[in-house]
């Protein structure tokens, strides 16, 4: 399983994992009790419950970098093009507007 903290500027927001079944997202409990919390995405509602899907949320997806920067991040990462998760994981930590991720260790999950 590979997981990944999402955060909205400097709070953590959610929970982001993939596993055997696919991926699923489920927002912080403090972070739905906090004031006014935003959700990341006007696709991801703010909710109790997981959002689980078989592919990648296209919010998510979206977040991965295009054309020549994903080729530079493939290249000297040796990232595979096909694999969503990763390439989230190691080029979505400074993102353009107001939410990361974050990988998790696996020893931390």
């Amino acid at each position: 399983m590979r997981k990944a903290e999402v955060k909205f500027g400097d709070k953590t927001a959610g929970w982001l994992s993939q596993d055997d079944t696919g991926y699923h997202f489920t927002y912080d409990a403090a972070y739905l009790r906090s004031e006014a919390p935003v959700p990341v995405s006007l696709t991801l509602p703010l909710q109790e419950k997981p959002y689980s899907d078989r592919v990648l949320f296209p919010f998510f997806d979206g977040l991965i970098p295009e054309g020549w920067l994903l080729d530079i991040a493939e290249r000297n990462w040796k990232l595979n093009p096909r694999d969503r998760m990763v390439l989230l994981l190691a080029c979505c930590k400074d993102c353009i507007g107001a939410v990361s991720v974050h990988p998790i260790a696996e020893e931390e999950i």
